[in-house]
């Protein structure tokens, strides 16, 4: 269950970092109410899988599910360009999340 909530809340990162980059400074509503929701269910969901995992390991995939899935969406969207190299830079760092998970 922990696993469970550790991806869903790195998830919740990629949400949060994108509704701050919308938010523009705090100037809008949607996107800024939108962070914080997403901020602190992200923050409980890490806080929650703690309890069960060590905290290097859930950290790490946390952040790294966080800045792939943020950078995969900006890519998709066209806020950042897509290159072979970038794609297979998330793929590595994809690769190196599922290596923490079966080391555990």
């Amino acid at each position: 269950m922990s696993w469970i909530v550790l991806v869903l809340s790195g998830l919740l990162e990629a949400v949060w970092a994108t509704a701050l980059s919308r938010s523009e400074g705090f100037s809008n509503v949607v996107p800024s109410i939108v962070f914080g929701v997403a901020l602190v269910a992200s923050m409980g969901g890490l806080a929650f899988a703690l309890r069960d995992l060590p905290v290097g390991t859930a950290y790490a995939v946390w952040v790294g599910i966080g800045a792939a899935t943020t950078v995969a969406w900006a890519m998709a969207t066209g806020a950042e360009p897509v290159s072979v190299v970038r794609v297979l830079l998330i793929a590595g760092l994809i690769g190196c999340v599922i290596g923490l998970k079966l080391t555990h």
